[in-house]
């Protein structure tokens, strides 16, 4: 699962990240409300935004509970003992299946 982040863009809506993930908004709610590292903004209309920062965040829940099978209480013990550890593999995992895709795409046009 490899969310594409513009550059330009500094929110997202429930809906484009749950399309993103292929998922319901509720789950993103769900995940919101359980989840004490995603802090998304309100608009004044009372919808989240979610940041970037926020992104990156739900990726990593997203690996621990879908594929890995952590149980949420599981995925939210491991984010606090080993947060800054856990988000670093979770980065060269990210940056591997980078690379395997691009490899994959060169090997397909020799």
């Amino acid at each position: 699962m490899h969310i594409e982040l513009s550059k330009d863009k500094r929110y997202y809506s429930i809906g484009e990240v749950a399309k993103a993930f292929n998922v319901n908004a509720s789950l993103i709610r769900f995940w919101d409300s359980e989840f004490d590292i995603l802090k998304p903004k309100k608009n004044a209309k009372g919808n989240r935004m979610f940041t970037p920062d926020d992104i990156t965040n739900l990726q990593l829940i997203y690996h621990l509970v879908k594929e890995r099978g952590f149980t949420l209480e599981g995925a939210k013990t491991h984010l606090k003992e080993g947060q800054k550890k856990t988000l670093d593999k979770f980065e060269i995992i990210r940056k591997l299946e980078t690379i395997k895709t691009q490899l994959t795409e060169i090997k397909n046009e020799l």
